[in-house]
């Protein structure tokens, strides 16, 4: 089926953020030219190469005790770029994203400002204020930077889920993350704050809690929402009490059904796409097989690629502000919630789909009933909701190719070959390198068995690695260490993404719309450019932010200084953003 020709508005806006990011790669290769779409008047997304290092944190005086919100509504929407939200503005509900961009404020030029854009990354950045350097939170999973052994970002062989059973790897606990976020602050400034923490991810519940949170995530064995032994020996009643009511089964052999007439769906791309490959699906979509007798871990991990996980997490959160009676008394609660439908979606069928389209505004919907019982329970003048998003979306490569655009996949284990073949013929025989994160991990042990130096391995490394048709940078453990390149393309966003006790010894980046190829997606992020950096950043709460648009650049670190003033607390030790320029009138 040949795609359908998308509507002049998404087309400027896809010429905008295509060109910008052409802009921002010119210096990367310039020997491999590519073709510029011409520039949108109505682009909304700049280009960013390599941001800026972040601004020394200033002193916050904290606000009044009295002027405190009684809760602080923390959303994240895994994987929703900027482009995407504002593409179908007209289509939102009255009160659901609306509610922000209209009675709220919303800055346009939001970014992240490190290089590696994945979902336990930006997780830990949202509310700690600082990037992967200091929070050590580099990738979702990553090796042992001495012993090669396989990392998870929250994982923690010590503590288990409740009810459910754990694997080795499985999300428990924040033991990696080497910071404290703005939640930790504020029960260490009053024990009586509660902080919650709740996503379909394990690491989108755990990192925003932070040290002292408390995390639930959704078991795909199950459908329950669980915590985890590190947290508590059992659940409290309401919890209990949730799962009790098997509320993920209302689903089963229901249909996804698109939310508006065909029609509404021109600027998206329709189903069937060819590169969705042997899977190709298309609205409407049955939730389980019709095989199936009962609800089953397939079907429960169907529910994250729909509407209905959403619709859960945001259930779960109502039983938890009724459970734990979160915005009821002066001292402000923290509720941190992250929805995951969208990644899933956009990594099956892209952020240019029918179905991320459809998503988006079935989210949107979900939001503005969320907001309906916040507004009559916690009261609307007792809380402040902020939204943003962990990661943007790349398209697909397939999608910027009918652009006119070069774009591609690399088969991660034939480029880790053909790195490892020219190590050998250097160095001698052996395994020499692996991938851990967005880098290479050189291997310590062979390299002492050897007696070469770490050094001259891994520059070699580097030199074969940039040799690739898809790497537009790399740079060595010594550079990104001593700084030396800091004028190089995208250095300042690699060294934000690299921790010295954690990352490997290459670090590197793909040009712009080249991803490794995947059997579960057919786009990604992970990139320092715009189409992964430029996310949400939304702020309502008629008593403390006053309405309006925002266009300076801003950092998405920017976020947890900017809460912890709401909150009346100073923001984490090591946080590096500054206040977010709220509007004034």
């Amino acid at each position: 089926m040949k795609p359908r020709v998308l509507s002049r508005a998404l087309r400027l806006c896809l010429a905008g953020v295509l060109a910008a990011v052409l802009a921002a790669c010119q210096s990367v290769a310039p020997s491999d030219p590519l073709v510029v779409a011409a520039p949108a008047a109505s682009a909304s997304v700049p280009a960013v190469v390599a941001p800026a290092a972040p601004a020394a944190l200033p002193v916050v005086p904290p606000a009044a005790a009295t002027n405190r919100p009684r809760l602080l509504v923390f959303l994240v929407v895994d994987g929703l770029p900027q482009r995407q939200m504002l593409a179908y503005r007209d289509q939102l509900a009255p009160d659901g994203l609306a509610r922000f961009l209209e009675r709220g404020a919303w800055f346009s030029d939001a970014h992240y400002g490190h290089a590696f854009t994945v979902t336990g990354a930006g997780h830990a950045t949202v509310l700690s204020g600082t990037y992967p350097h200091r929070h050590g939170i580099i990738a979702n999973e990553w090796r042992d930077a001495i012993t090669g052994a396989a990392e998870y970002c929250t994982g923690d062989i010590m503590a288990s889920y409740i009810g459910h059973k754990t694997q080795p790897l499985d999300g428990t606990s924040p033991k990696n993350l080497k910071v404290e976020t703005v939640g930790d602050v504020l029960k260490r400034a009053d024990p009586r704050a509660k902080v919650i923490g709740i996503s379909g991810k394990d690491r989108g519940a755990i990192l925003p809690a932070g040290q002292t949170g408390t995390a639930y995530m959704y078991m795909t064995q199950t459908g329950f929402f669980a915590s985890s032994t590190f947290y508590m020996p059992q659940h409290p009643a309401w919890v209990t009490a949730f799962n009790a009511a098997k509320p993920a089964d209302r689903w089963f052999k229901k249909e996804w059904k698109a939310l508006l007439p065909e029609d509404a769906y021109a600027r998206s791309l329709p189903d069937r796409q060819a590169w969705y490959g042997q899977k190709a699906a298309a609205l409407p979509m049955l939730m389980g097989a019709l095989s199936d007798e009962a609800p089953g871990p397939a079907y429960y991990s169907q529910l994250l690629r729909s509407p209905y996980a959403d619709q859960l997490t945001l259930d779960f959160a109502r039983a938890a502000i009724a459970g734990e009676g979160l915005g009821k008394d002066n001292v402000p609660d923290i509720l941190a919630i992250s929805l995951s439908g969208h990644d899933y979606i956009n990594h099956r069928f892209s952020a240019e789909s029918r179905f991320s389209h459809d998503h988006l505004l079935q989210l949107d919907r979900l939001l503005q009933d969320f907001f309906k019982h916040l507004d009559a329970t916690v009261g609307r003048d007792n809380y402040i909701a902020t939204l943003t998003a962990d990661h943007g979306f790349m398209p697909a490569p397939e999608f910027t190719a009918q652009q006119g655009l070069r774009s591609g996949r690399i088969v991660g284990s034939q480029l880790l070959n053909r790195v490892n073949a020219g190590l050998e013929e250097e160095f001698g025989a052996g395994k020499w390198i692996s991938f851990s994160g967005s880098a290479l991990l050189l291997n310590k042990q062979l390299i002492t068995q050897q007696r070469v130096d770490p050094d001259e391995v891994a520059e070699e490394a580097r030199a074969l690695l940039m040799e690739e048709p898809g790497i537009a940078a790399a740079y060595t453990r010594r550079e990104l260490a001593a700084g030396s390149r800091i004028d190089g393309p995208f250095f300042g966003a690699m060294q934000r993404a690299w921790h010295v006790d954690v990352s490997g010894d290459v670090q590197y980046v793909l040009k712009p719309y080249w991803m490794f190829q995947s059997s579960t997606s057919i786009a990604t992020h992970g990139s320092p450019y715009p189409y992964d950096t430029n996310v949400p950043i939304l702020a309502w709460g008629p008593r403390w932010v006053k309405p309006g648009r925002v266009d300076e650049r801003v950092e998405v670190i920017d976020i947890a200084p900017t809460v912890a003033n709401w909150l009346g607390v100073a923001p984490p030790t090591t946080s590096e953003g500054k206040p977010l320029p709220l509007p004034t009138k």
